[in-house]
């Protein structure tokens, strides 16, 4: 009864955690993901006619397959790519990329430093003080991150082939002093058109807030589930226009993308690249936000 139970209140995880396991390797990517957007949003996935934004992503997974996008989504072989486009001016600065957790000499890090996965979407481990850090969680979390394949599970193409590693960055926070706002540019046929702004993400004691603006610095009213906006708009970034312009830039002839900035000290960091929003699995509070973004991609 329990097992039903978890199953009507989480179907999905009856599909990720085999696939995670190489156990779903067998099912066509169309298949398997029309299979999880079922389970995940409760409708169908309509990939021959595609409206919805999170649909129109799925589509993208299947058939926007460009060689390049491999090293885009790589959290250190990115840093290449961006030197070569805009320069090394706007990377946070390495620490160093190693191959395993035994590869790291923790004692010549400095008290603050950030660990990141380079093969996967949200494996990050952020030490603010080494004295209190508790390393050995940590550790444990990274190298069950480095075990996964994150393409088994969402069928993101471009992360199929990528080599994980770890890679380890400056630990770094903006004017508020324990708080980095993550402004994500999204861009649709080269264009920025939307600002997704994150505040708190990973700041203890505060309230992880999504709030959504037009590139004019207009609050949008679009939500999605289990993040809420903030209830006034946040302060138009003074280097919003750049931010728009570096976006541009890298998104140049690519049908959807979202470019990932920080604003700190008034210098622009980049952050990633992502070609997929939530995988193409999250829901919005109205199904019209999710075809008003729809609308926005134009698919070629």
């Amino acid at each position: 009864m329990s097992k039903i139970k978890a199953f009507l209140n989480n179907p999905e995880y009856f599909i990720t955690s085999p696939a995670a396991k190489g156990y779903l390797d067998w099912i066509p990517d169309e298949i398997y993901i029309k299979l999880l957007y079922r389970a995940k949003m409760k409708e169908r996935c309509n990939l021959k006619n595609p409206v919805l934004y999170n649909e129109k992503l799925q589509w993208l997974k299947l058939h926007d397959r460009k060689p390049e996008y491999q090293q885009m989504v790589d959290k250190y072989e990115v840093r290449s790519f961006i030197t070569e486009k805009l320069g090394e001016d706007y990377l946070i600065p390495c620490y160093g990329v190693f191959e395993k957790w035994e590869d790291i000499d923790f004692e010549k890090l400095p008290d603050q430093f950030v660990i990141k996965c380079t093969h996967d979407s949200g494996s990050v481990e952020i030490c603010t003080d080494k004295a209190t850090w508790d390393k050995e969680s940590a550790k444990q979390r990274i190298k069950d991150a480095m075990k996964r394949n994150y393409y088994k599970t969402y069928r993101e193409w471009p992360y199929k082939n990528t080599k994980p590693r770890i890679v380890i960055e400056k630990y770094m926070v903006d004017e508020s002093g324990d708080d980095l706002k993550d402004y994500k540019i999204m861009c649709f046929n080269g264009k920025a058109k939307i600002v997704e702004v994150h505040e708190n993400r990973f700041t203890q004691g505060k309230v992880h807030t999504q709030t959504f603006y037009t590139k004019d610095w207009e609050k949008l009213e679009i939500e999605q589930e289990g993040c809420g906006p903030v209830k006034t708009s946040t302060k138009k970034p003074d280097c919003l226009d750049k931010m728009l312009e570096l976006s541009e830039v890298i998104a140049k002839n690519m049908i959807h993308v979202r470019v990932d900035w920080y604003l700190i000290n008034g210098r622009i960091y980049f952050g990633e690249i992502t070609f997929y929003d939530g995988s193409g699995f999250e829901r919005f509070n109205k199904k019209e936000y999710d075809k008003m973004l729809g609308d926005l991609i134009e698919l070629k």
